[in-house]
């Protein structure tokens, strides 16, 4: 058996780094496929348990909730107890949640292994690209790093044709099942490959648990108070007792952060506008990717009679885009500033949007499916690069972690949210779904609705300050760099750059190595 190379050793072309990529590429790819396959499967996981419009909000929106209120502390755990350990114990839970999910036989059963199945999905996201920075030698990091973007971005662009495929094949259940030969083969390549490293200014402290206890009880309560709310009424006690302790929590964590020495969020990041107004931006345009992403398999299902592979391949143009295109959107956002790009990359979203309303019974895919998502995908290449290096630029350096943590929550927030509120807001309810007529004009209702969340993340970006992006002349030139030493050219894409760029969530990017520490945990 071969044994795991020290950490910040491992070079590159050695078996011990194909194996570092593969756990590493298996471990995050298996997530991004499964949020991928959902919507595929989503109205024949209805069909077979009967499950209403609010019974599908529950199976999105539980992964949803646990996964946005716990990657925050997710990836500090691993810093903390070492990242090998704690993402091994991720792609373990998230594996037999996915069991769970592959065995269930009511809706209520789906929903809570789903949860299940988020609280894993968070403790092994963050560790993928950790585990990268922290096992290669400085000069392979680079190389790894974007084989790592690269796999994973193909890995994002067959889910759902995979997605729909397996749903075809045998059933829905097989979208759940599939994630257990690749757990097993994750867990072993990662005991014989991976080295194990940690952050040596964390160990010895102790995680944020009061936090991220009240942040998920807070988004819970809202979120079940505003799913529930459409089929019981607003004004039923059930539904005010969630809204209110959903708000009473979120304000506990908000007065918590405050007063404490090391909060889970500093305060201090929102001192900077910048900052705020791009989250903002975030929450706007993820809000509205997330209805768009919920709407739009099932509308082609229902409504134009697709097959689940030929709707999810419907798509692919979106996810082709982004991986062809928004590496170089985050160079010339570097080049001329952030805001041009913060600004339209919205608006021609919102026109991707509009362009959806005409996908209704007997419209053609070349006719109107596709130049839709062309469009779509386009606005998403201007816009999900740069918002993310916005929010890491305005944030101060010690908080780079931290940062991109709270922009990849505020999205994942965002699309929850709207899951839970959107298909009230375009009167869809009950079994309403599976009547082509009345999804139908459902569907351009929500479009026209997420369209104008687009517009307004434009007008938002005006107040994003355009020189954030701003580097010097060295490093914008990296032929005149000599790497005397720490270097963030010498082992990460360039500042703006993303790599793993997608709908589901911000895109990934690279803390510079120097502000990442590479010891191994100490013992216990």
């Amino acid at each position: 058996m071969t044994a795991p190379a020290s950490t910040g050793e491992v070079r590159w072309g050695t078996p011990v780094a194909w194996g570092v990529l593969a756990t590493t590429i298996l471990g995050s790819g298996m997530a991004f496929l499964d949020s991928t396959i959902i919507n595929v499967a989503l109205p024949r996981i209805g069909e077979e348990l009967g499950a209403g419009v609010s019974g599908l909000q529950w199976i999105l929106d539980g992964y949803m909730l646990s996964l946005a209120a716990l990657i925050l502390i997710a990836g500090s755990l691993g810093d903390r107890y070492g990242r090998r350990k704690v993402f091994q114990i991720g792609v373990i839970w998230f594996g037999l949640a996915s069991v769970l999910c592959g065995v269930a036989q009511t809706t209520g059963m789906l929903v809570a292994a789903r949860v299940l199945q988020g609280i894993g999905g968070a403790l092994l996201t963050p560790g993928s690209l950790a585990i990268i920075q922290s096992a290669f030698v400085r000069e392979d990091r680079a190389r790894a790093i974007g084989a790592w973007s690269g796999l994973g971005g193909i890995a994002g662009a067959i889910g759902p044709l995979v997605g729909g495929l397996v749903v075809q094949a045998w059933s829905w259940r097989l979208a759940f099942l599939i994630n257990i030969p690749l757990a097993l083969l994750c867990v072993v390549l990662a005991r014989k490959y991976v080295p194990e490293s940690c952050d040596r200014q964390m160990v010895g402290g102790h995680p944020d648990v009061l936090g991220s206890a009240l942040a998920a009880l807070g988004l819970a309560g809202i979120t079940a108070a505003l799913v529930e709310s459409p089929g019981r009424g607003a004004g039923d006690p059930m539904v005010l007792i969630l809204g209110i302790a959903g708000v009473l929590a979120l304000a506990a964590f908000v007065t918590l952060q405050r007063r404490q020495a090391n909060p889970l969020v500093p305060p201090d990041l929102f001192g900077d506008r910048t900052f705020v107004v791009s989250n903002a931006l975030t929450f706007v345009v993820y809000a509205a990717l997330g209805g768009v992403m919920m709407l739009f398999v099932m509308q082609l299902q229902v409504s134009l009679g697709y097959s689940p592979t030929a709707s999810g391949v419907a798509g692919l143009p979106i996810t082709l885009l982004l991986l062809l295109l928004s590496a170089r959107s985050g160079r010339l956002a570097q080049r001329f500033g952030p805001r041009p790009f913060l600004v339209a990359g919205p608006i021609v979203i919102a026109l991707g949007m509009v362009l959806l309303t005409r996908v209704g019974p007997g419209a053609s895919y070349l006719g109107a499916v596709l130049p839709a998502v062309v469009v779509f995908g386009l606005g998403l290449v201007l816009v999900v690069a740069p918002v993310t290096a916005t929010v890491l630029a305005a944030a101060d350096d010690r908080h780079a972690g931290v940062a991109s943590g709270v922009n990849n929550a505020v999205a994942r927030t965002g699309g929850l949210l709207a899951v839970a509120v959107l298909p009230a807001v375009a009167g869809l309810s009950g079994d309403a779904y599976t009547n082509p007529a009345a999804l139908t004009s459902s569907w351009q209702t929500a479009m026209w609705v997420c369209a104008g969340l687009c517009v307004l993340g434009g007008l938002l970006a005006f107040g994003v300050r355009n020189d954030v992006l701003a580097i010097g002349p060295t490093l914008a030139d990296p032929a005149k760099v000599k790497c005397p030493g720490e270097c963030p050219l010498c082992d990460s894409p360039y500042p703006g750059e993303c790599v793993h760029c997608d709908v589901t969530g911000p895109p990934t990017h690279v803390i510079p190595a120097h502000k990442v520490s590479s010891a191994p945990p100490a013992a216990a």
